[in-house]
């Protein structure tokens, strides 16, 4: 096992170049809509119980991702300090609601391509402790406790946002110093680990970029499933370092993801060759690696991921190619499925072009689930980690 220290990488970060205050490019929004507005854009924003609230949005967050979202994020820079334009923007949704809520708050941050789903909900918990009227440190974890399980209740099937939110709490209200001070100076204190909390989290797919970069060698052929996030990164930072690879994207049936992907990649001027997803056996003598993003990752070092991930790891496992995983470790998540169904279901609709007798039962299940055996490493901002390692971070994040 390999392993290095998320605060290392940031620290030496800092110390080669000049820090420079990281802020996000917010859309203002209009104070000039009416209540009555507000509430329906909120009702029509509520998800379809009967698919998975990830899989509606997923299509018009991908479709939003640009080659350039990267450069876009850099000249962010130079725009207000992120707290000036949170507080700001917390401000705003609250003249437009008359009162702060905290899922009209994780839909406003989740507006930004770049941010994850998890991230936006941690955000919008660090602003239910800014915009909390509490007197006290137990009304105010109260109050997070709420905000947090309507977060969760969102979207059930999502292991991403529970674990996010269950990590924050952990975070942010453990910690004994808040019991000798005053109740201003234990909101300060709160607020300041949960900010801290948060860029945490924002800086995690870039540090699992810096990690891969030496798994990356000239030359290499890179199999990737579906479209993720931190996995762009990966490949996007390789072709920054002017890395010379070639990718495989399967089509991600079926939404296309990996369309998607391939879409973007060519837009690098990065090699890329686009697979129906029954091909994978097929091409697998031609790749070097396989990498793959996660919905969740698991106790047992396995990871919860778009359907077809299992299936791929088979093959890869069979025929000796390494299986990488990126995640960020707020997708670290306290489960331990048994077996592909041991898992709350996630489901996305499937059109397959043609009518579908009623007679026919069709599989709309989301993802699968991905045993460690099946996996070589997992990329993390914790470090490099082997699967087996993976119940160790769970305990020491979870303490």
């Amino acid at each position: 096992m390999w392993r290095r220290s998320a605060s290392f990488i940031l620290d030496k970060n800092q110390n080669d170049v000049v820090a420079k205050p990281e802020s996000h490019h917010l859309s203002p929004l209009s104070v000039a809509v009416s209540s009555s507005m507000a509430e329906t854009l909120q009702q029509e924003q509520q998800p379809n119980p009967d698919i998975s609230a990830y899989y509606q949005t997923r299509a018009a967050h991908h479709g939003v991702v640009t080659s350039d979202w990267l450069a876009q994020a850099q000249a962010a820079v130079d725009q207000p300090s992120e707290d000036a334009v949170s507080s700001n923007y917390s401000s705003k949704s609250g003249d437009l609601s008359g009162k702060f809520s905290v899922i009209d708050e994780f839909n406003n941050w989740r507006k930004q391509p770049d941010l994850a789903e998890a991230v936006a909900a941690i955000r919008a918990l660090a602003s239910v402790i800014r915009s909390s009227e509490a007197t006290t440190m137990m009304e105010l974890e109260i109050e997070l406790k709420k905000a947090s399980d309507s977060l969760k209740s969102w979207d059930k099937t999502s292991i991403s946002l529970t674990a996010g939110c269950d990590l924050f709490m952990r975070y942010v209200t453990r910690t004994s110093a808040l019991e000798y001070e005053d109740f201003n100076s234990a909101k300060s204190r709160l607020l300041e680990r949960a900010e801290k909390f948060g860029e945490i989290s924002y800086k995690a797919r870039k540090i699992i970029a810096m990690l891969s970069q030496e798994f990356i060698f000239d030359g290499c052929t890179i199999l990737v499933h579906g479209f993720s996030r931190v996995v762009f990164e990966v490949l996007k930072t390789a072709a920054q370092n002017r890395k010379n690879f070639r990718v495989l994207c399967t089509e991600g049936r079926p939404d296309r993801s990996g369309l998607r992907l391939s879409n973007e990649l060519a837009k690098l001027d990065v090699p890329v060759k686009l697979l129906i997803d029954s091909a994978v056996a097929y091409s697998m003598d031609e790749v070097d690696m396989v990498f793959v993003g996660a919905d969740g990752v698991v106790e047992s070092g396995g990871v919860i991921n778009m359907m077809g991930t299992y299936q791929i790891a088979l093959v890869a496992k069979s025929m000796n190619k390494p299986v990488y995983v990126a995640a960020e470790s707020y997708k670290f998540a306290r489960l331990y499925p048994l077996d592909q169904k041991d898992m709350v279901p996630a489901l996305r609709p499937i059109d397959f072009g043609v009518p579908i007798p009623s007679k026919v039962e069709v599989e709309t299940s989301a993802r699968d689930y991905t045993p460690p055996q099946y996996l070589t490493l997992l990329f993390t901002d914790l470090g490099v980690l082997t699967p087996s390692v993976v119940s160790d971070e769970l305990i020491q994040l979870y303490l």
